[in-house]
């Protein structure tokens, strides 16, 4: 996968668009597997056709844009979500920057500017319900009189279900993996994602005072303003050895200046090397507690020997 920063790159890559390209357009905020079935698609058509496949998507996201205030929390900052990518069919990953000239793009301008002479568009593969252009009035079947007309032609992808646990038939959306992660149902989350709920971090020095206590942690910084998941969980860690690392975490919330930010602590069972500067993946295995507030350090000590407890009989430690 290649990654083209912006509208104004697309000459960089003007000859492998010669002949055209097969395209998406969305957000694919946690790449679950309603995604997974419209990149698949997108790259068979390709195949088939003899075409590089692209996936158009935004920074920020467009109701980022818009309404910054009702934005839902994202499931993926921008390095998962690239990071994602690269375990797909997808030749390239166009990053359109959002703002006030490309939400002022008329649905006719967006075709004529975007999909036509900058990607050379041979085929589209889109949601059922996508909308674009200025008040969003282009749909499917603008696209399709659009395609008509200048050769191009248009696939809108059903909505795609999956059975949950218990649960029976849910449509895959990436609200519902949040609601799943809010609740929290990791079980219903994996079901929808097709894969355990796993985030980044990068570890960072911290107030250190896990290792007053005994249980020190490493701090991570996520990259991003809210998590879509709090409190406390058995987690395996990637990027540190040969394979996942079992531990537990707490995922709360630190005040600051202009209001608070994500605070992750993971504390590694029979670990004790630095790791500082490194980044690593964690995945949420099990739900243990919400996050709780405590009068002091020794009942922070003894809920937290608790936890680890409980997070070893899960990982049989």
């Amino acid at each position: 996968m290649q990654l083209i920063r912006g509208l104004h790159n697309l000459g960089l890559v003007k000859g492998a668009l010669s002949k055209g390209c097969v395209l998406t357009i969305g957000n694919f905020d946690g790449l679950h597997l309603g995604h997974q079935q419209v990149l698949q698609a997108v790259a068979q058509e390709a195949k088939q056709n003899g075409l590089p496949s692209v996936v158009m998507m935004f920074e920020p996201l467009p109701i980022e844009f818009f309404a910054p205030d009702k934005a839902p929390v994202r499931l993926m900052n921008l390095r998962e979500k690239l990071q994602a990518f690269q375990t797909t069919e997808i030749d390239y990953v166009l990053l359109v920057r959002f703002n006030a000239k490309f939400a002022g793009l008329t649905a006719e301008q967006f075709v004529q500017q975007v999909l036509l002479d900058g990607l050379n568009i041979k085929h589209l593969v889109i949601g059922d319900d996508f909308r674009f252009g200025k008040q969003r009035k282009g749909d499917f079947t603008y696209l399709n009189q659009q395609g008509q007309q200048h050769g191009f032609s248009v696939t809108d992808m059903p909505t795609y279900g999956v059975k949950c646990p218990e649960k029976g038939l849910h449509r895959v959306s990436s609200t519902r993996v949040r609601a799943a992660l809010a609740k929290p149902d990791l079980e219903e989350a994996q079901a929808l994602l097709g894969k355990p709920f796993t985030f980044d971090g990068r570890v960072i020095h911290g107030q250190k005072l896990g290792r007053t206590i005994g249980f020190p942690t490493l701090n991570l910084n996520p990259k991003r303003l809210q998590m879509p998941v709090l409190g406390v969980y058995a987690v395996s860690v990637q990027g540190i050895a040969d394979q996942p690392w079992p531990g537990i975490a707490n995922l709360g919330l630190r005040p600051t200046v202009d209001g608070v930010r994500p605070s992750i602590e993971v504390h590694l069972f029979n670990w004790n090397q630095d790791l500082y500067g490194k980044h690593v993946g964690v995945t949420l295995e099990k739900h243990i507690r919400p996050e709780m507030k405590f009068d002091g350090l020794e009942s922070l000590k003894n809920q937290i020997q608790l936890d680890a407890e409980t997070a070893k009989q899960f990982f049989k430690l």
